[in-house]
C-alpha cells in the first residue's frame, strides 16, 4: 500500500522548492491569461521544453487543476470529456510585452491529478511528466499549494517504484547508478506515448537538471524502501551508484504489468490526441506537428483532408503512428 507523502519529508522539501521558484514573466503572463478564461482554477503548473530551455519560444505547457468540472465548464460535453478521458487540452494565445505567447494547457481536477500520479494508475501521461521539473505559476491558496507538491512528488516516487525493476537484476539485488534509473525510465515512458526519443535527447532531458534527479531519485528510493517496497537500499559511494534488494518475484510481476499496461497507454495517447479536435482550436498543424516530431516521418495531408479532419486526416496520423520508429 502506498505511504502518503508527508509535507516535511527531503522529497516534498525538494519538490515545494522548485514548485515555489519564480517562472518566467512570460510564463506568468500566461498563466494569468488562463485564469481569465477558465473559472474556478485551483493552481497551474508550468512544464516542458519551454521550462526546461528558460525560452519564450515556441509553446508553453501547463497543467490548469480545477476542482469540479462541471464549475470550469459552460459545456456540459467538455465537462464529461473531461471525466471519461482526462485532460481536456486548450489553446491560449496572448500580447505581451514579450509578444504573442502561446501555450497549450490540460485541465485536471484535483482528485484526478493525484489519481493519476499513484502508482495504481495504468498510464503513465501523469507521473512521468511530473516527475521532471516544474513551477506552480498560480495557487488560489495553501491548501492548493500543498496538494500540488503532495501530488508533484508522489509523481516521483512512482516513476522510480513502476520502472526502477527494468534495471539490469540478479535474483533479489539490482546495481545501477541514478543516471541510468532515470534514462531507462524517460525511454520508457516516452515510448509507452507514441513519442520514442534518440539516446541524446534522453540524455539531454536528464543532464538538463541531472543533480536534481539524482536528488530527487535518492529521496524516492529512501521512501519506497520506508513504505516497504523495497527492502533495503544502500548508496555505494558519492557517484550516485546504488544496490536495491526487493523479492525476484515482485520485480518480475511489476515488469509484468508494465508491458500489459503499455498498449493501453499507447491507445490513450492516440484518444488524446484525436479529443483535441473538439477543444485545441486549429489542431491540424500543431497535431502534424507533434506526430511528425516524434515519429520523425513526414505526413503529407491534402486540402480535402485539412478541411474534414475529423473523417479523412486522422487515418493518415494513426497509420504513421504503427509505422513509428522502434523504441530507443
Amino acid at each position: 500500500m502506498a505511504m502518503e507523502i508527508q509535507l516535511d519529508s527531503p522529497l516534498a522539501g525538494l519538490v515545494a522548492g522548485e514548485l515555489q521558484t519564480a517562472a518566467s514573466p512570460a510564463a506568468q503572463a500566461l498563466a494569468r491569461a488562463i485564469c481569465a478564461e477558465r473559472p474556478g482554477v485551483a493552481s497551474i503548473l508550468f512544464y516542458g521544453s519551454c521550462l526546461r530551455k528558460d525560452t519564450n519560444e515556441g509553446v508553453f505547457d501547463f497543467y490548469v487543476l480545477v476542482d469540479r468540472y462541471r464549475d470550469t465548464y459552460d459545456s456540459r460535453l467538455l465537462a464529461i470529456g473531461n471525466a471519461i478521458l482526462p485532460p481536456n487540452v486548450f489553446y491560449i494565445e496572448t500580447e505581451s510585452e514579450f509578444g504573442t505567447l502561446r501555450a497549450k494547457y490540460a485541465v485536471l481536477s484535483q482528485s484526478d491529478f493525484e489519481a493519476a500520479v499513484s502508482p495504481s494508475c495504468v498510464h503513465p501521461y501523469i507521473w512521468a511528466r511530473f516527475s521532471q521539473p516544474s513551477r506552480l505559476v498560480y495557487a488560489r491558496d495553501a491548501d492548493a499549494r500543498d496538494a500540488a507538491t503532495r501530488a508533484s512528488a508522489q509523481a516521483i516516487v512512482t516513476l522510480v517504484q513502476r520502472l526502477g525493476v527494468f534495471l539490469p537484476a540478479s535474483g533479489r539485488l539490482q546495481k545501477f547508478s541514478l543516471s541510468a534509473l532515470w534514462q531507462e525510465a524517460f525511454t520508457r515512458t516516452y515510448g509507452a506515448e507514441s513519442r520514442p526519443e534518440s539516446e541524446d535527447t534522453i540524455r539531454g532531458v536528464y543532464e538538463a537538471a541531472s543533480e536534481r534527479y539524482d536528488e530527487a531519485g535518492a529521496h524516492a528510493l529512501a521512501h519506497l524502501e520506508a513504505q516497504g517496497w523495497l527492502d533495503s537500499v544502500t548508496a555505494r559511494g558519492s557517484s550516485g551508484a546504488y544496490e536495491v534488494e526487493m523479492p525476484a518475484r515482485r520485480r518480475s510481476l511489476a515488469r509484468l504489468r508494465w508491458q500489459i499496461s503499455r498498449p493501453i497507454a499507447r491507445i490513450l495517447a492516440i484518444l488524446r490526441l484525436l479529443k483535441t479536435a473538439f477543444t485545441f482550436g486549429d489542431w491540424i498543424p500543431y497535431a502534424v506537428w507533434k506526430v511528425e516530431r516524434h515519429s520523425g516521418q513526414r505526413v503529407e495531408l491534402s486540402e480535402r483532408q485539412r478541411k474534414h479532419p475529423l473523417i479523412f486526416a486522422w487515418p493518415v496520423i494513426w497509420r504513421v503512428l504503427l509505422n513509428r520508429k522502434p523504441d530507443a
